[in-house]
């Protein structure tokens, strides 16, 4: 890879800033070695920004955020903005930056780990071996669609939200889908709910004229309702999950039960420009500052963003193998803590993986 690659850092709210000074440890380690530089700007986005510039998404952040190869994001949110009107939530700033940046897809990861795999409250028979990707749509949808709103006199009130989706909203997420499904187990299962929904059944049509491109990738449909009961049934059944918005958000969390901590999952948020990199979970701020949190979802973001961002799924797969191997070590963070394994802090945890990726390269 030559020149240089611009990385926005969004560090953000709680313990963001605390995973993402792990995550940038790795990353700026896995670079060097791999040979090519990185630039990178910290911009401020949700809480800190609205603290410091009463903007939950700075003009500033967002141009340095278009101007990048990619951006990392820790999270945002706490209890100290609950109570601010909607323009001053952070996490409004987080949705603007997705709309801006048009990232209208979604990659979630859901992989047991063996060595993890009694963190699940499901039955290890149940969750070994699960291995699968939620690519979700992100910009459009019940979240989007509109008119929405609350209408009428006090005591009468209607609430109403439209999901819509337009035909090429369908087909770029699905492509997506497909593409993936190519560099893993060849399987896209499609979620609607077709049986009820007049804007489903457009998806399913469009899904199917799609799968046409796709001769070597099998296409099954599946209801949203039966795809949560075999989630947690039989989750080892699927490879990439399409889905809308709402349900993929719904979703995907099941990830978390599924893996034990939601602390161990990334994401990327992607379009046709610079992806964002973010852990799934929340900014957890009853242990910021506390060297408690877990850095995994995050630097496996790191891993990601090689993989999608800079096309080296070799580097990316040397992070995710330190990542592994200091877990089979029995290093834990608190909240996938058992019994024998030894219980340490977010920048111990870090400093392992560090040194078996010194180790490697």
């Amino acid at each position: 890879m030559n020149g240089v690659k611009k990385i926005c850092v969004l560090p953000g709210d709680g313990i963001g800033p605390e995973i993402v000074a792990s995550a940038l440890a790795v990353l700026k380690l896995a670079a060097d070695r791999a040979g090519f530089a990185v630039e990178l700007h910290e911009e401020a986005i949700g809480g800190a920004a609205i603290d410091a510039f009463n903007n939950p998404l700075p003009p500033r952040t967002l141009r340095n955020c278009q101007a990048s190869d990619a951006v990392l994001l820790g999270a945002v949110g706490g209890p100290k903005w609950d109570s601010n009107p909607p323009e001053l939530k952070p996490e409004t700033g987080l949705l603007a930056l997705r709309k801006a940046l048009e990232l209208y897809g979604n990659l979630r990861p859901v992989k047991m780990l063996p060595v993890l795999v009694d963190c699940s409250t499901l039955k290890p028979e149940v969750v070994g071996g699960v291995d699968f990707v939620v690519v979700r749509e992100l910009t459009g949808g019940l979240y989007f669609g509109t008119p929405r709103g609350i209408s009428g006199e006090p005591g009468r009130e209607t609430g109403f939200n439209n999901m819509v989706y337009q035909r090429h909203e369908i087909e770029r997420i699905a492509r997506k889908a497909f593409d993936l499904a190519r560099r893993r187990r060849r399987k896209v299962t499609s979620v609607d709910k077709a049986n009820v929904l007049e804007v489903c059944q457009l998806w399913r049509k469009v899904v199917e004229e799609i799968a046409g491109e796709y001769p070597d990738v099998e296409l099954n449909h599946i209801l949203v309702d039966n795809c949560a009961m075999q989630l947690v049934l039989r989750p080892t059944q699927f490879d990439v999950l399409l889905t809308e918005n709402m349900f993929g958000d719904i979703l995907s969390d099941i990830g978390g039960v599924l893996t034990g901590s939601i602390g161990t999952l990334p994401s990327a948020s992607v379009g046709d420009g610079p992806a964002l990199y973010e852990p799934i979970h929340g900014s957890a701020p009853d242990i910021a500052g506390k060297d408690m949190a877990n850095p995994v979802g995050t630097i496996n973001s790191v891993a990601m963003m090689f993989e999608h961002s800079f096309d080296r799924p070799d580097v990316s797969k040397q992070i995710q193998d330190a990542v592994n191997r200091v877990l089979d070590e029995g290093y834990r963070t608190a909240d996938i803590a058992k019994g024998g394994t030894r219980v340490v802090g977010t920048k111990e945890f870090t400093e392992r993986i560090i040194e078996i990726l010194n180790s490697k390269f």
